[in-house]
């Protein structure tokens, strides 16, 4: 049977071999190691094949017997023996193929959650991550190393620049796009979109028809925050819309005193992570199983109220 282990060791010379021992005594192969180095002590990831009868409790206590402290076991699959190289640069393919994707995908890469399921109190460590100017957190019971902080910096920062230069390249919210200093209408078509305010929501439209709107619900799903309801017609996406909808309907919140804005969509929604960093506003975002929640803080913006 094939475990993931992450323990740490004294940094003192001849700890990994006390280790390495006590598991060849017991029958138990390492398969992998990857080492974390700290200054007090050294953590290590271990990926070890014991007999099939054995359980977490029965690792636990073999490892700690070698003077190993704060050991975690999780059974594992052969996908744990890929090299780690190869896992960070799969894992930037596919952040690069669906950005929204960001949490769920350096969750897997650093064993972690996106969110810690409902109700569960266990204490953890959380590794947040800054992509543009929207945070994002992934939890684990076992402590994040320095070296994992330093990956997942350079991991978000690779997202932010990509992410960047996409943005940069879209048409800009006033209605133009700057391109080899050839100023163009951002719609392709020389058709730019009045957006409005009607009560409680924005609406974008052209020659009277109605292309997008944000609203702000009713009822705050709690106290200070608005959740928002953003929707772009299919033949008008991609232009920005969403983007001008997203900055205005903060600003309506703000007016309205709301502390933070709230959008939830599905998981697979590649279009909102791109939005937020188009729109230059700092948000958290999170997804937990299917769903996809990205909060905004707006009591500093400027009010909108037209």
């Amino acid at each position: 049977m094939l475990w993931r282990v992450r323990t740490a060791l004294p940094d003192r010379p001849g700890a990994l071999a006390a280790l390495a021992s006590a598991c060849g005594q017991a029958d138990v192969n390492i398969l992998a190691l990857h080492v974390f180095p700290g200054v007090e002590a050294v953590t290590d990831e271990l990926v070890v094949e014991t007999p099939d009868a054995w359980s977490i409790a029965d690792l636990t206590a073999l490892i700690e017997g070698s003077g190993s402290t704060m050991v975690a076991a999780l059974p594992c699959t052969e996908a744990a023996l890929v090299d780690q190289s190869t896992r960070f640069v799969q894992a930037a393919r596919a952040i690069l193929a669906q950005p929204a994707s960001f949490p769920e995908v350096v969750a897997g890469l650093f064993d972690a959650e996106a969110e810690p399921p409902l109700g569960d109190e266990t204490v953890r460590d959380v590794l947040e991550m800054t992509v543009g100017d929207v945070a994002v957190q992934v939890h684990r019971i076992v402590p994040f190393t320095a070296t994992e902080h330093a990956r997942a910096t350079a991991m978000a920062g690779l997202v932010s620049d990509v992410l960047g230069r996409s943005a940069a390249a879209q048409p800009r919210t006033d209605g133009t796009l700057l391109d080899s200093g050839v100023l163009s209408r951002r719609l392709g078509v020389g058709v730019v979109p009045d957006f409005t305010v009607d009560g409680d929501a924005v609406m974008a439209s052209v020659d009277g028809n109605v292309v997008g709107s944000a609203v702000l619900l009713l009822e705050a799903v709690e106290p200070g925050v608005r959740e928002v309801r953003l929707h772009v017609d299919p033949a008008w996406q991609r232009r920005g819309i969403g983007t001008r909808l997203l900055v205005d309907v903060a600003r309506l919140a703000s007016a309205r005193s709301a502390q933070e804005i709230l959008l939830t969509t599905g998981a697979d929604n590649q279009a909102v992570l791109p939005m937020v960093l188009s729109a230059g506003l700092r948000g958290r975002i999170r997804m937990a199983a299917d769903v996809l929640t990205v909060r905004v803080p707006v009591r500093e913006l400027k009010p909108l109220d037209r």
